[in-house]
């Protein structure tokens, strides 16, 4: 962070602080206001080192009464959440940022000239560019969408003030403005009463599209091309399609009982009718912009009149009219109708893309080109990304079920259970009746509730368009069969195209055992057939390290990316990598160039698809501005990955990482799965089972309801350890590694690993990263206040253990401490956040405490510990 940007960013944040106090002060008075000022006082002189602030501030923490907790960890959520929006803007204020234009692909041009690549080679990049961002509806995002709208409009604000020759008449309404907001925010309950429904999450995504993805992609294909231009001499076609969105919003059911076939039926035509909208607004525009009279033949030719004298603009009515049909058509779906669609209602995206592309070639033909890229090519560009359903919708389901539903349908006719058969009976069952024309499903037979609803979803499927649903992810992929037995189930009802199917492999065995698996798959004449030479395999990043620990699941999600691309190969199968990235460490999360250069060479060749999840989507694509940035990073980083790919690691590495990897997943899972102390300790020094009435998701917190660490989702558990601070998911096993492999003598080695190969430096700057958010004396305090005193000795162990990880990665980086080890940027912004961010640790503990000793729902209290949970989550920048 440069000299300016800070001290900029520091007088917003002040700013909106000022702004914020005066609201508190308006609405609770000056009692509770010196309370929050007495902490905030305490909070900041604790930070600066003095030992005695932190007893005082407890001390101070313990009388407060029961109703004087709300509105303090208000403000201190409230602050930590303007503070990240006032850092969000100035990352990308052309006046702090230090960057010109957020799109830096002139850059990466000298970049890559610097390393010898061809220009050849950069065009042929960017022609086979490939991102599909697919968002999800994950349990993460805290603040409600009221809240975050309030937010973006701050940041309008901030952005208005961002002007150095601004006269001070101007300012004042801005400032205005920005108390209105604020009071507002006050006056907005953060906490929602209610768990959204599938649909509500699914509006939010349409939001995400709306309010700032539908000005980002044209803005940005517009800032690249020209770009482009500027350094090969070329532009991009304008049929390109480098960034297109897929959502899992009403889609994904893995473990979610309520996403049905009747809900993915309905968001799917919801996001149409949005589409339908926003596209007649775009068409509304043309109809008077594109008044010219000049036309080609072939124009007049395809509009059919030769007697118009303002072509395009007849044109564009006709595709209005013909989207005021769509419009109503799906309306009366939504209203529950069914009818059959107006002859002239857009079905497909081709229907809105072929007038508008011969806009285009006409315009250009009659010399007006100029014309032709301004708001033309915007909507054509919105057309070739978000076609007419703004996004594709994935469907994932859990392998199980699919495994449940045809043993119903064997047993019922006689063939035994086939969820007792071994993988080579099942196989052979599943290829026979694949080959098969005769139908397998019995006609007098009614399937058990669950098994009709898997088939409900099925024939939503061979209604939609192909493609529409770009793959079917199977959850908890284990054997070639669980991929051939959702093909024949489609083909039981009759699917009119082949339909995807994705598998995931998310543990730890499951990801030693794809290469086995996809093999095995492409050996199947039916199925290689069938696949067209092409295959999306899933990774899954959450259950592989809830499974073995961060560094072991690391490296075997890279070697089984490694072995899916040799096995590809050796079967003429282009491979396209699929990554289930969470915002955390734990669930694969991290910037994106460091992300993307872990990978192995090669594997983005087919492209980049990857999961964007909970407020992860808001904080790099919830402006139109971020959204930019966001995709101008990932653009580039796939570039030089592929035209640049990292080095292939040395023997030597793979040994050290075979040899690092065995000892930390053993660490891990001694503690997580071998010490019976362990899930009592969880779930005491931890706020997970008050995460549980957090209204976050549709989702439930775990796949089943029993059970214990083991059946809890990847999130909640990340989510947790996240809260008191100890961040275990993304350590624990990592430094004990590490220490053994310096106590062996591989100091250099590991050095030269952390130098020369982007995946282990990567490894190494994220543990860094964790370690500058841990807070051990704030974890020993959670343990002092709620964890049985028989327990408490595991706390001290894992503490101690965290304290000799730290030490190893300074001994491994040569650096005294975390700050020096850290970035500049990250360690202010770390450093800002913690005077407001432990504090609220403080309270929650307060708060827990004085909750479970009431051993009943205690509204106030309740309530605050809710709000808690949203502020660490603000201080922390990432939850799941």
């Amino acid at each position: 962070m440069n000299g300016q940007m800070h001290a900029a960013l520091q007088a917003d944040i002040s700013l909106l602080g000022k702004m914020l106090d005066e609201a508190i002060k308006q609405g609770e008075g000056e009692t509770v206001f010196k309370h929050l000022e007495t902490i905030r006082r305490l909070s900041s002189l604790n930070h600066n080192g003095d030992g005695a602030a932190q007893e005082e501030l407890i001390t101070t923490l313990e009388k407060l009464n029961d109703e004087d907790f709300v509105p303090i960890v208000r403000g201190f959520t409230q602050f930590l959440n303007l503070v990240n929006t006032a850092e969000q803007y100035h990352s990308i204020s052309p006046n702090t940022s230090g960057a010109t234009d957020p799109v830096a692909f002139s850059e990466l041009y000298e970049t890559l000239k610097m390393k010898g690549v061809d220009d050849k080679d950069i065009i042929s990049g960017l022609e086979n560019l490939s991102i599909n961002l697919v968002l999800t509806a994950h349990p993460t995002e805290i603040n409600r969408q009221s809240l975050n709208v309030n937010l973006a409009q701050v940041d309008a604000c901030l952005g208005a003030l961002d002007h150095r020759d601004l006269p001070e008449y101007r300012k004042r309404p801005i400032y205005e403005r920005l108390r209105q907001l604020i009071s507002q925010y006050w006056y907005t309950d953060e906490i929602r009463k209610v768990r959204p429904s599938v649909n509500e999450e699914a509006r939010w995504g349409l939001q995400l599209v709306g309010n700032s993805l539908w000005k980002a992609v044209p803005d940005y294909l517009r800032r690249l091309d020209l770009q482009v231009k500027d350094k090969l001499n070329i532009s991009l076609p304008v049929d390109a399609r480098p960034i297109f969105f897929s959502s899992w919003m009403g889609g994904d059911r893995d473990g979610n009982p309520n996403v049905t076939a009747k809900t993915t039926r309905e968001v799917m035509n919801e996001n149409r009718l949005v589409a339908a909208k926003m596209y007649a607004e775009d068409i509304d525009l043309l109809v008077w912009e594109l008044s010219m009279w000049k036309c080609s033949d072939r124009f007049r030719k395809y509009i059919g009149d030769d007697e118009v004298q303002e072509p395009y603009r007849e044109l564009m009515r006709r595709v209005r009219t013909r989207l005021g049909h769509t419009i109503t058509y799906l309306e009366a779906l939504d209203r529950g109708e069914r009818a059959d669609p107006h002859p002239s209602v857009i079905m497909r995206t081709t229907q809105l893309w072929e007038p508008l592309y011969e806009c285009y070639l006409s315009l250009v033909e009659c010399g007006m080109e100029i014309i032709a890229n301004d708001k033309l090519l915007d909507t054509m560009r919105r057309t070739r990304c978000f076609g007419i359903t703004l996004t594709q919708m994935d469907i994932r389901q859990e392998s199980i079920v699919h495994t449940e539903a045809l043993a119903e349908i064997t047993q019922f006719i006689g063939l035994g259970d086939y969820s007792e058969w071994d993988e080579e009976k099942r196989l052979k069952f599943l290829i026979e009746e694949l080959n098969s024309n005769r139908p397998l499903l019995p006609r007098n037979w009614t399937p058990s509730e669950k098994t009709k609803e898997l088939f409900d979803t099925i024939e939503v499927i061979t209604e939609t368009n192909e493609g529409v649903i770009p793959c079917y992810i199977i959850s908890m992929t284990s054997a070639a069969s669980d991929v051939l037995a959702v093909h024949l189930l489609l083909k039981e009802f009759e699917c009119p195209y082949f339909q995807p199917v994705t598998p995931l492999f998310e543990t730890l065995n499951d990801l030693n055992n794809s290469e086995r698996i996809m093999n095995e798959l492409f050996e199947i004449e039916w199925y290689k057939k069938n696949i067209n030479g092409k295959q999306m395999v899933m990774i899954g990043y959450s259950d592989s390290a809830k499974d073995a620990g961060s560094l072991a699941a690391g490296w075997a999600q890279y070697r089984s990316q490694e072995r899916l691309l040799k096995v590809s190969d050796a079967h003429n199968v282009a491979l396209t990598l699929f990554h289930g990235r969470g915002g955390t460490v734990g669930r694969g999360g991290g910037p994106a160039k460091f992300a993307l250069f872990s990978q192995p060479p090669g594997s983005l060749k087919g492209g980049l698809r990857v999961t964007e999840q909970g407020e992860m989507m808001r904080f790099k694509l919830g402006m139109p501005e971020l959204a930019v940035r966001t995709l101008s990073l990932y653009t580039d980083a796939i570039l030089e990955a592929n035209l640049t790919p990292p080095p292939i690691p040395k023997p030597e590495w793979r040994d050290m990482m075979d040899s690092m990897s065995d000892h930390s997943c053993e660490v891990y899972q001694g503690v997580v799965y071998k010490d019976d102390r362990f899930t009592p300790y969880f779930y005491q020094a931890t706020p997970v089972q008050e995460l549980g009435k957090l209204p976050l998701s549709s989702r439930p917190a775990k796949r089943r309801p029993t059970g214990g660490v083991e059946t809890l989702r990847a999130i909640p558990w990340i989510f947790g350890w996240t809260q008191n601070r100890l961040l275990l998911p993304a350590w624990l096993g990592a430094g004990t590694a590490l220490q053994k492999a310096i106590d062996d003598g591989h100091l250099e080695v590991l050095r030269t690993m952390k130098k020369e190969w982007p995946f282990f430096n990567t490894r190494i700057s994220i543990l860094e990263m964790v370690f500058a958010k841990t807070n051990l004396t704030i974890a020993r305090k959670y343990d002092e206040q709620l964890v049985e005193p028989s327990l408490r000795g595991l706390g001290e162990e894992l503490r101690a253990m965290l304290e000799k990880d730290i030490n190893t990665i300074l001994s491994l980086d040569e650096a005294k401490s975390l700050r020096e080890a850290l970035p500049i940027d990250l360690a202010e912004n770390l450093s800002m956040r913690t005077v407001h961010t432990d504090p609220l640790n403080l309270l929650q503990i307060e708060l827990l405490s004085r909750a479970r000793k009431n051993g009943e729902e205690h509204g106030p209290l309740e309530r605050a510990l809710m709000i808690t949970i949203s502020g660490i989550a603000a201080g922390m920048r990432n939850t799941g």
